[in-house]
């Protein structure tokens, strides 16, 4: 019996889920929680094998709540069940150990599919969500090459985009760089427009892999006052 935990802040899709899997006869819904922090107080007394778990929700979003889990628990296997499809989410889930990622509207029998391969040991991707993987991974392998960056375009910048840069490299979120420097996301993002315009680079791909390759993300910026 696979037992399985729902994580969503929407009480309709809690109770639609838990009725559509419990009449798997393998499959066992523990128990149905609205926030991460919920998540992390239900391990406490109970583990699922499976969690399928929403992005967006209050005190404790779905990305953030896998990091901790799978640090503390990371026998518990993770499907990320969305609405979103944004790069950032979709790349920090599975860096932080999600196994899934699947967005809302897929069949029944697909969510199914996805939480019997979990437990198994596999992993499970949307197709769509896969797309974005392999155009990612395709970029990654073809960047082996030195990305340049003009001498002068560096010297322009202020240590907050230098920790903000730093924070890309190691593969970080906006909301985690957010959480890490004490901003916002909104600031964050306006950091990172300017960043890639002074240094005249594509996306944060190219960003991460120049943070990587000149050794930006083993040095030390200190804190973000100038």
């Amino acid at each position: 019996m696979i037992k399985v935990l729902i994580a969503d802040d929407q009480a309709l899709i809690r109770e639609s889920l838990q009725i559509v899997l419990s009449a798997r006869p393998d499959i066992e819904v523990v128990g149905t929680v609205g926030d991460g922090i919920e998540v992390l107080d239900f391990l406490k007394t109970h583990r699922p094998h499976v969690i399928l778990m929403d992005i967006r929700m209050p005190k404790l979003d779905g990305v953030l709540c896998t990091k901790q889990i799978k640090e503390q628990y990371p026998d518990i296997k993770i499907i990320i069940l969305t609405t979103f499809d944004d790069d950032d989410f979709i790349f920090s889930a599975l860096k932080h150990g999600a196994s899934g990622y699947m967005l809302k509207g897929v069949s029944t029998d697909d969510l199914y599919q996805a939480i019997v391969t979990v437990n198994s040991g596999g992993a499970m991707i949307n197709p769509d969500i896969a797309t974005k993987v392999f155009k990612l991974f395709s970029r990654m392998a073809q960047s082996n090459f030195a990305i340049q960056v003009e001498e002068q375009n560096v010297a322009d910048l202020s240590k907050v985009e230098w920790n903000i840069i730093q924070q890309v490299g190691f593969g970080h979120s906006n909301k985690e760089i957010a959480t890490k420097l004490f901003l916002s996301e909104g600031t964050v993002r306006n950091y990172l427009s300017t960043i890639l315009s002074k240094l005249s680079l594509r996306d944060r791909t190219q960003l991460a892999i120049w943070a990587v390759q000149t050794g930006v993300t083993t040095r030390d910026f200190g804190d973000n006052h100038e």
